[in-house]
């Protein structure tokens, strides 16, 4: 796997910070905000330099029920090949719900939702996952989300799930460690149990953000600091295995340039702790020391820890070594270079048939899928659309997560139609909120907010004449098949026809 070192996620907001900041080696773009034909001067720039850009898919809900959408894939391939990527990655969560597989109404969730960790689900991913591989041109990574809320009846731990997942596809995995840590505080997980069981060696690279405690909820808001237990997950990876690259995501309130670089060097200084305590260890298994033994070998130890961590080079031998006492760890058998997992720059139909002797029947897959889209539909529908919560879900955290996504609706919709919050003033968030509870989301953002606005209009709000009048030419001027003409002959007929029909 290359190679990627420490980079940042690029955002719009922070674009020109991150052309300044020393020490980036890459960043990573959220894919469905890059237009391939029309790509940002700022990452434009930074491809010339030389600065590796890996698109991050949020849509493609490879963990849902339905086959990804082909149109969808399509536009990862081409953002993969107008940023000239090594690879892309995607969340193992679904998104949307409903249709034709259960007779029931589309829902889209605006959000990751995590998948059950069953055999059901898995098997589904699996085929999702080598359908998604023989699409795109580059090798697939794919990330483990931060979750709310909890499926009842789930039959593996998330390392298990990952490593089935990696050990049956040969997709790469991208471990968010500040995912690790919400899963801990919310749902009781142990980071350092769940990084006993990932497949380490397949790690393509690893997210770090910040989040903040509510409640006794964490919300991986990607809009905080870094927190010390995110960095300390950060370090007990790193004393592991030496991962390709690592990343800072953030995403709001963006902090002074000065503030995002000190968390970056936090992040540096995380990951040459945990080489170094990898370094140690490995030696003195080598050498058959016990850990309190001491010697020159330990500072020599100590040494080839910091220069990792500074040149973002492998551990060579010594990490083939540790991908070994993993492999036997778990009862995996093989050489060091025999593994399933071990062919990972392999793409499309060639990675697909890895662990295919594991493969159920396409009949058993089916059947899955049918389960699986009827569960999550009936999740997906008590947090959208008020429907009862399934039976075995903690009503409270449902509660918790129905009001973070109809949250998350309501910051998105300002972002892709700004104009809104400026006609409502005040009353915006109030009024999206009242109408989310009645109006799930059954497509994207844009046409969410047109329907905001008709739904608005309908009901004689708001109630300010002038801004009701605004908010109408506004509807009108995109609710179209195309923007309303300008012209003096157009908007006098508009007024005449608005004239005759008060008649």
């Amino acid at each position: 796997m290359e190679r990627l070192g420490t980079g940042i996620g690029w955002r719009p907001e922070i674009a020109d910070a991150v052309e300044r900041m020393p020490g980036i080696d890459w960043v990573e773009a959220v894919a469905e905000n890059v237009c391939p034909g029309h790509l940002p001067d700022s990452l434009r720039r930074l491809r010339e330099r030389g600065v590796t850009v890996v698109p991050h898919g949020v849509s493609l809900g490879l963990g849902g029920a339905d086959r990804p959408d082909a149109g969808r894939l399509t536009a990862l391939a081409e953002r993969a090949g107008a940023l000239g990527s090594p690879l892309v990655t995607e969340h193992i969560a679904f998104v949307r719900a409903g249709g034709p597989l259960t007779a029931s109404p589309h829902l889209e969730a605006g959000h990751l939702l995590p998948v059950p960790r069953t055999r059901d689900a898995l098997d589904v991913l699996c085929e999702n996952v080598r359908i998604a591989q023989d699409a795109l041109p580059v090798p697939l990574a794919v990330e483990n989300i931060a979750a709310l809320i909890g499926w009842p009846g789930e039959e593996m731990t998330e390392g298990q799930f990952l490593y089935e997942l990696a050990d049956r596809t040969g997709v790469r995995l991208l471990i968010d460690v500040a995912n690790l840590h919400t899963n801990h505080v919310n749902r009781g997980e142990d980071p350092s149990k769940a990084l006993d069981e990932l497949p380490l060696e397949a790690i393509a690279y690893v997210h770090v953000a910040g989040g903040f405690e509510r409640d006794g909820v964490w919300h991986d808001s990607h809009a905080h600091p870094v927190p010390r237990p995110v960095l300390d997950i950060l370090t007990d990876l790193a004393s592991r295995v030496s991962p390709p690259g690592v990343l800072l995501e953030r995403d709001e309130n963006f902090p002074a340039p000065a503030e995002l670089e000190s968390e970056l060097t936090s992040i540096r200084r995380s990951l040459e702790a945990g080489a170094v305590q990898r370094v140690k260890a490995e030696l003195r298994a080598a050498a058959g020391t016990t850990p309190g033994g001491g010697g020159d070998e330990l500072f020599a130890a100590a040494g080839a820890g910091r220069r990792e961590a500074a040149g973002g080079t492998g551990g060579g031998l010594l990490l083939e070594a540790g991908a070994a006492r993993q492999e036997g760890a778990r009862g995996v058998t093989g050489g060091a270079g025999t593994g399933a997992i071990r062919r990972g720059d392999e793409t499309g139909a060639a990675e697909a048939t890895r662990g295919a002797f594991g493969r159920p029947h396409q009949g058993d897959v089916d059947g899955a899928r049918q389960r699986l889209a009827l569960a999550q539909a009936a999740l997906l529908s008590a947090l959208v659309a008020g429907t009862p919560v399934p039976e075995g879900f903690d009503r409270v955290r449902i509660g918790v997560q129905a009001r973070a996504l109809a949250a998350k609706r309501a910051d998105v919709v300002a972002k892709v139609a700004p104009e809104l919050p400026v006609i409502l003033g005040d009353g915006y968030r109030t009024a999206f909120l009242g109408y989310a509870q009645t109006h799930p989301m059954t497509s994207g953002y844009r046409r969410d907010a047109l329907t905001f606005a008709e739904y608005l209009l309908s009901t004689g709000r708001p109630g300010d004449t002038g801004a009701r009048r605004e908010l109408r030419e506004w509807w009108l001027e995109r609710s179209g098949p195309a923007p309303r003409s300008r012209r003096p002959a157009h908007r006098l007929a508009r007024a005449t026809r608005r004239v005759l029909s008060r008649r």
